[in-house]
């Protein structure tokens, strides 16, 4: 993915700040960890917590298969399967650099964070918070 993202917006929900980054394959990937921190004071625990679901897999997959040509199907199988396993853990890192995944993007510096493309940033904030 380009690494030409840049804030573009921060929104407020829930008393949260959420940071919206543009550029790349898709308009708007917005900030999961800002959306986590509505819940936890680790949000990158929080993430990985929700990657381990077999059902939020196959969401992002199913999301990259329609999004992106470049998406590593084979591999996928391989972690869908392991999904949901006592031993099962996944960083949205770790889930990027194996599947070439475009659906989120790990942003560093000051407004840094893992970030994804909308939708799946929309399912996350309904796992989160299930009021809206």
């Amino acid at each position: 993915m380009e690494t030409d993202k840049k804030l573009k917006a921060r929104v407020t929900a829930k008393e949260i700040e959420i940071s919206v980054i543009s550029g790349g394959y898709y308009d708007d990937y917005i900030s999961l960890t800002d959306i986590a921190k509505y819940k936890s004071g680790d949000p990158a625990a929080t993430i990985q917590h929700w990657m381990r679901s077999r059902d939020v897999i196959e969401f992002l997959g199913l999301w990259e298969i329609l999004h992106n040509p470049d998406f590593k199907r084979l591999e996928f199988e391989g972690v869908k399967a392991r999904a949901g396993t006592n031993a099962f853990a996944l960083s949205p890192k770790r889930w990027i650099k194996t599947t070439a995944a475009i659906g989120m993007y790990p942003m560093s510096g000051q407004n840094g964070g893992i970030f994804a493309q909308r939708d799946i940033a929309f399912k996350f904030a309904s796992w989160i918070s299930a009021e809206g």
